[in-house]
């Protein structure tokens, strides 16, 4: 229980409510200890020296946003009331807040002054050298040390502020550090992925050649060209991608030398070579009026659902459409018609964008006297299309359906990349 009240407090004094406090004190407490200090030199009875006296203390609440006229409207104080504090807090927050050397100096004659003569001045005796001398060394120890306490105050604040930017610094060139070690990693992982990869890559390539050439079967032949084809484009992507990312200047660096990119015009060259039953309807012409960074969203889309289709659902009939938002709009009914219901059209990927772009990949149950492929997976796909679509401002959707199948629907805006 005293752990947790302890917790508790310090919680306390962290807080908003606590900083009101510390805040009121900075205040306060200067002013009480001037009203203080003046009662105790003036006593109670109502005159001229508790009046600018307790005028003196009260000034002290405006210190921070005018310290040299609250410390010059502390001196009457000092010279009629022959009271310390006030003009001493002031002088030493005007050291803290407003150092100049011109100015510190003219204060600290002026405080000098008020101290040494006496109120009234006639009262003032030039030949008691003893006594005088003892109230000029007091009364420059009293301008002195506020602000030496002042400069010492300020100096420590800058001090502080200035480890705190080194601190900030080192810790940017902790992380730059640590940004170069990733840098390095990835170029490391790179040519170990290319090295790799390329090599199966090509050995499929050259079984799939030997092949094409041996073989008198048609079908086989057709199937082997078709494996060519894949693995040199394969190794071309890998090129280029591994030239990404091993490039020192990032992706602006690298992109002078990448291949030319995936677009809507290459979708039907896909589902060709997808081995799957798909149905493609396209509504858009490539290029014709969105960019081609949302273009490749949709087709790196379209090419990672078919892939899943593949190794989850084989044999399944498939639907690809990629059509504008707003022909997309009056396919809601149909879509419902066939068994989405209505909570299907209200989803995040439903989003009514003006000018957009969406693709929506569709697949019925899986066939089931159709062979599983033992493809592996990661599971990290559909995760990076959603990444994908959010980069680009929009959305992706990916559910089950009610028939057993599964739908992929990604919106791209057309003003992205």
């Amino acid at each position: 229980m005293v752990a947790r009240g302890e917790a508790k407090g310090r919680a306390l004094a962290r807080g908003a409510l606590g900083r009101r406090l510390r805040a009121l004190a900075t205040v306060a407490v200067p002013v009480l200890l001037a009203i203080a200090d003046a009662m105790l030199v003036n006593g109670l009875e109502l005159d001229l020296e508790v009046g600018v006296s307790m005028l003196a203390a009260a000034a002290l609440v405006l210190r921070r946003r005018f310290p040299l006229l609250v410390f010059l409207f502390t001196l009457p104080g000092l010279y009629i009331g022959y009271i310390w504090f006030a003009p001493m807090i002031g002088l030493y927050t005007l050291a803290l807040r407003r150092p100049g050397r011109a100015r510190l100096g003219l204060c600290a004659v002026l405080l000098i002054t008020a101290h040494f003569f006496p109120y009234p001045i006639s009262d003032f005796v030039l030949t008691d050298y003893r006594e005088n001398t003892q109230v000029m060394i007091d009364a420059c120890v009293t301008s002195a040390a506020p602000i030496a306490l002042g400069l010492l105050m300020r100096t420590r604040r800058e001090l502080a502020s200035r480890v705190e930017d080194l601190t900030r610094s080192r810790r940017r060139e902790h992380r730059l550090l640590a940004d170069r070690v990733k840098t390095t990693e990835r170029a490391r992982l790179a040519r170990e992925m290319h090295d790799v990869v390329a090599h199966q890559v090509s050995l499929i390539s050259l079984q799939a050649g030997a092949v094409q050439v041996s073989t008198e079967d048609a079908a086989a032949r057709a199937g082997a060209t078709s494996i060519r084809e894949l693995s040199v484009r394969t190794l071309e992507e890998l090129r280029h991608m591994v030239g990404v990312l091993r490039a020192d200047g990032g992706e602006a660096a690298g992109a002078d030398g990448l291949a030319p990119q995936p677009d809507l015009e290459e979708l039907p060259r896909l589902i060709e070579m997808s081995a799957l039953d798909v149905t493609y309807e396209g509504g858009v012409v490539a290029g014709a009026s969105g960019t081609k960074t949302v273009e490749r969203a949709a087709f790196r889309t379209v090419q990672e659902a078919l892939t899943n289709i593949r190794k989850h659902a084989p044999g399944a009939r498939v639907r690809v459409r990629v059509d504008p938002v707003e022909a997309m709009d009056a396919v809601r009914g149909e879509s419902s018609a066939r068994g989405e219901g209505a909570g299907g059209a209200g989803r995040a990927g439903e989003s009514p964008a003006a000018h957009g772009l969406r693709v929506e990949i569709r697949n019925g149950p899986p066939d089931a006297t159709a062979t599983v492929p033992a493809l592996p997976g990661g599971g990290h796909g559909l995760v990076g299309l959603r990444e994908r679509a959010q980069s680009l401002g929009g959305t992706l959707e990916a559910r089950h359906t009610s028939d057993g199948g599964f739908v992929v629907r990604a919106e791209f805006p057309y003003g992205a990349g």
